[in-house]
């Protein structure tokens, strides 16, 4: 029988890839988006569509039982996916926008997990992919509300994996460095509206720094990979035998793993502030 897998955050970068390369394997590929324009343009491709924002409870509960209508009532995969990042220092980081990064890439991804969970369970197996992040294991400065996420993921993600131990239902997490998307630009209005920079005491390490970084694009990172490099670890994550709890991507997350095991945390702070 064909393997259906639920992708989120499918309008570009990352799921966008994620999507075309898991269907030309053969999957049933559900590539759903925040917004249904996107899902509309997902269609035309040829694809079931359906909305899911994170922030809306409701459409994860409609977009998974359109998933599950499709299909019988299965699921084989889940990757989580969709999330948005808010730069800024931690003193300027507005409580509403850490609820609201909250919101979208931890409450909205454990909903939608918890509801997907009792149809592996009935059905004997599944995999659950997280895409976290470098961010995940490691602070790189004005990133804080993006990390706080990403640590909290990795936590639930690693626990949930214990517990499911016993079970088929595999919990994976990929942790990417830089990728090629446009997770920069889809920063800005978040960061505009949460980020009083201009009344910072940091306010010259904004102008001298951040905002070049957020408003001119510099080209490619030295290190960047294109979003291929993540589905790859996701075809492994969803047809392995014995998939692994974690798979790295690009070489800056394969020293950020390597230096937290043999470093003190001064050590990788003194490293990290050079970032700022």
């Amino acid at each position: 029988m064909q393997k259906s897998i639920l992708i989120t955050g499918c309008s570009s970068g990352i799921g966008l890839d994620a999507a075309r390369s898991m269907r030309n394997r053969g999957w049933r590929v559900f590539a759903s988006c925040r917004q249904q324009r996107d899902c509309d343009r997902m269609r035309t491709e040829g694809f079931d569509a359906p909305r899911i924002d994170y922030c809306d409870a409701d459409s994860i509960t409609t977009g998974l039982a359109e998933v599950l209508a499709a299909t019988g009532g299965t699921l084989d995969a889940l990757f989580n996916n969709g999330a948005h990042g808010l730069p800024g220092a931690i003193e300027d980081l507005a409580t509403d926008g850490l609820r609201e990064i909250f919101e979208t890439n931890v409450f909205g991804w454990h909903e939608l997990t918890r509801q997907v969970l009792p149809v592996m369970r009935a059905q004997g197996h599944g995999r659950i992919v997280q895409n976290s992040s470098i961010l995940g294991l490691v602070s790189f400065p004005w990133r804080g509300a993006y990390v706080a996420t990403k640590y909290a993921l990795e936590g639930l993600s690693d626990t949930l994996r214990v517990e499911l131990s016993d079970t088929d239902i595999k919990v994976v997490l990929i942790e990417p460095g830089p990728v090629t998307s446009k997770f920069r630009e889809n920063a800005i209005p978040h960061f505009e509206r949460h980020i009083d920079w201009e009344n910072s005491a940091l306010r010259q390490r904004y102008e001298n720094s951040l905002l070049k970084r957020l408003y001119e694009s510099a080209g490619p990172d030295r290190f960047e990979l294109p979003a291929s490099a993540v589905t790859t670890k996701l075809i492994h994550a969803c047809e392995s035998r014995h998939p692994r709890p974690r798979y790295y991507v690009t070489t800056p997350t394969y020293i950020a793993g390597f230096l937290r095991r043999i470093l003190t945390t001064r050590a990788i702070d003194r490293i990290l502030a050079r970032l700022k």
